[in-house]
């Protein structure tokens, strides 16, 4: 596989910039990182030598196309990567902040049945230098919109905790090299407990954010497959163990599925999980977003707010996630490398 341009640590460009003095390396580091400059930008390296850098590790992401909604508030991206596999990452600017959502796997394994990504099935791992430089493209987008980039979120394409060869590295790189405090990055996971024990023995307190949308192993069997090798009784001890050893606020995903898990009863059975837990969890709702391969449409807004009152009358934090980008597919479950998957707001149950 191609070797690109945020793939190799300090130490392995300091031996690609062979005998240059050590401070070439610093302006490089500083460029691509502190700075999040394109390579041509960095007029303090000899024109040679940057030549010499972007023949030896071209850029990994190839803009196929973006598409903005929101009022320019929301854009996607669709980037191709050396190998011809694609991915895609989404800019999200709000009042008092702004947010990347970066992918770690081209296309999904964990065939949960009403995320587009999860429909397209499994291409690749992405390298760390492939999640990387999805960061620094975001951070130069804000940027030009006057803005800074103060969040990332591994929520786009893929399951993280099954790419933490790549992931930690990623994470790593943006603490250390691009200065991203670790309180501002999220991992979130359908539940690979494994990757959750790893992830709480690590030294970064990243947030956590469980994809959990059904509270009984029967239902969440049928909605996130890999329940069926993690059950709920190992995953929730798993989430115990995290928030013990990490003190930070764990938050639940809960995909609003109308008919399915928005009853009285399954925001009952969310609150007995959450209070499971010796700190409490943040439950985030998020009415389903509409995709080609799961008929079933997402709850009406209406419902949501019930479910969330329900759940705040039985002492569970929970907030309605605002939908964004849904008209481009951007929105939660729908980044599916290109393929549209709108079926417009008749189907979606949303209004």
């Amino acid at each position: 596989m191609t070797i690109t341009r945020y793939d190799p640590d300090r130490e392995a460009l300091g031996e690609l910039l062979g005998g240059q003095p050590r401070y070439r390396l610093d302006q490089l580091w500083e460029g691509l990182y502190a700075q999040q400059a394109p390579l041509e930008q960095l007029t303090t390296l000899p024109k040679a030598l940057r030549q010499q850098i972007a023949d030896a590790l071209p850029e990994a992401l190839h803009e196929v196309i973006r598409r903005v909604s929101d009022r320019g508030d929301t854009v996607k991206y669709l980037w191709e990567l050396a190998d011809g596999a694609r991915i895609e990452t989404v800019l999200m600017v709000y009042p008092d902040r702004v947010t990347a959502c970066v992918s770690s796997q081209a296309g999904c394994a964990m065939g949960c049945g009403f995320c587009a990504t999860g429909q397209a099935g499994f291409t690749r791992q992405l390298t760390t230098g492939e999640i990387v430089e999805q960061v620094i493209r975001a951070a130069r987008q804000a940027r030009e919109l006057g803005r800074r980039l103060g969040n990332v979120v591994f929520m786009g394409m893929g399951e993280p905790l099954a790419n933490e060869a790549a992931l930690w590295p990623a994470i790593e790189r943006l603490h250390g090299a691009v200065g991203m405090s670790a309180r501002h990055l999220t991992v979130s996971t359908v539940g690979l407990v494994p990757g959750i024990r790893h992830l709480a023995d690590q030294p970064r307190p990243v947030n956590l954010a469980v994809s959990l949308h059904a509270a009984n192993d029967a239902l969440r069997d049928e909605l996130v497959p890999i329940n069926r090798r993690y059950p709920l009784d190992a995953l929730m001890a798993a989430c115990a163990d995290y928030l013990t050893k990490k003190g930070r606020r764990l938050s639940f995903e809960w995909a609003l599925i109308a008919g399915v898990n928005d009853r009285d009863a399954d925001a009952d059975e969310l609150a007995r999980l959450c209070r499971r837990l010796r700190l409490p969890a943040h439950v985030n709702l998020i009415p389903l977003n509409p995709t080609p391969g799961y008929p079933t449409v997402g709850s009406s807004l209406r419902r949501v707010h019930e479910f969330r009152d329900r759940l705040e009358s039985l002492r569970v934090n929970a907030t309605v996630r605002r939908n964004r980008g849904t008209e481009i597919d951007a929105a939660c479950g729908q980044l599916a490398a290109g393929q549209p998957v709108s079926l417009g707001r008749r189907a979606t149950g949303q209004r």
